[in-house]
């Protein structure tokens, strides 16, 4: 019988969608595998929930769609969606409270977003210089 489980992560425009089944131990990120992920850094983020549990996915493959966003909202919300996804499968309670110990946006979406541009300035809070002459 094969095993799925469908999870999910948000990190400000970014939104990830993460599969879970039997096989191999293989996380794929739209289509491309983790181990050639473009840039190193944002491979060590997403990496984060496999350290921490070593053997996780040793029977699972693991199918991430992400999209939306800047490359590192985008890794946030792999990793969140890795970590519920593993949470799920396993069912664990000691893999919570790992997770939890080391950061809580592992299984909670940070839900900051860009503050909105206002007039009379260049963004969401800097004005225009005013000059009284």
């Amino acid at each position: 019988m094969v095993k799925v489980v469908n999870t999910s992560g948000k990190r400000k425009t970014a939104i990830a969608r993460a599969t879970l089944r039997t096989g191999t131990g293989i996380v794929r990120i739209n289509s491309v595998p983790l181990e050639i992920y473009p840039n190193e850094m944002v491979r060590l983020k997403i990496s984060e929930p496999l350290l921490l549990i070593p053997d996780a996915i040793s029977g699972i493959d693991v199918a991430i769609d992400v999209h939306g966003g800047g490359i590192m909202g985008q890794a946030e919300a792999i990793r969140t969606a890795l970590a519920r996804g593993i949470l799920k499968w396993y069912n664990d309670p000691r893999i919570k409270d790992v997770y939890l110990s080391y950061d809580r946006s592992l299984l909670v979406n940070d839900s900051r977003q860009k503050e909105s541009k206002k007039p009379h300035g260049r963004g969401a809070r800097k004005k225009f210089q005013k000059s009284y002459r």
